[in-house]
């Protein structure tokens, strides 16, 4: 009498093979979808969506009209924020005017544009003062306050004056907008972010 069992071991060998090509082929299947719906999300944000925030005309730190346009030519850093605020602002600046020098050095490039959400004591003399001293590659943005106002709130930034004593200091939003080259939306920096990780979105910022 024949043992069976080794009859049994060959018809069962083709069907594991089969299991295998078919979870690999599953697995290639799901990649490849993962890949292309990233590359459809990337492309809504960097080519389907319109230019960030409104129209708007203000000063630079040179009493040089500035338009949304400055947002529109190349990758931009965009920050709210004023001189006389004691940490959030210098930090987030000099931190931004490193990261611009570095890329720099690569061949790549973005601008940074400083808003004041304090134009009542921001003059387009006190601006240039203050972000020459981190960079040459700085815009600084001041103007009449209610247009100032206007071009927060068309930016989706907070401000809020807070009163002391015979002084004030301002509240605002302190996150780093993100916008590539044709003024598109792409991503925030936060306040106190990884140092690796604020490198990294830049530098895909440039890439856009």
């Amino acid at each position: 009498m024949t043992d069976p069992t080794p009859r049994k071991g060959r018809r069962r060998l083709p069907a594991m093979r089969f299991a295998l090509w078919f979870l690999v082929a599953a697995v290639l299947a799901l990649l490849v979808l993962v890949w292309t719906f990233g590359r459809a999300e990337m492309a809504q944000v960097t080519e389907g969506a319109d230019p960030y925030g409104t129209a708007f005309t203000l000063v630079d730190q040179n009493g040089a009209p500035v338009t949304e346009a400055v947002l529109r030519s190349r990758p931009t850093a965009l920050f709210f924020g004023f001189t006389h605020c004691p940490d959030v602002c210098p930090t987030t600046l000099y931190e931004l005017s490193g990261y611009q020098k570095a890329l720099k050095e690569k061949g790549e490039s973005f601008g940074i544009v400083f808003v004041t959400v304090d134009p009542e004591r921001d003059t387009p003399e006190i601006l240039k003062t203050y972000v020459s001293a981190l960079s040459s590659d700085i815009t600084a943005v001041t103007g009449a306050p209610d247009a100032v106002a206007a071009m927060l709130k068309g930016y989706g930034a907070y401000s809020r004056k807070v009163e002391q004593g015979d002084d004030y200091t301002m509240d605002h939003t302190a996150s780093v907008i993100l916008l590539d080259r044709t003024g598109r939306f792409v991503g925030t920096i936060a306040y106190g972010e990884d140092p690796k990780t604020a490198e990294g979105k830049l530098e895909r910022l440039v890439t856009l």
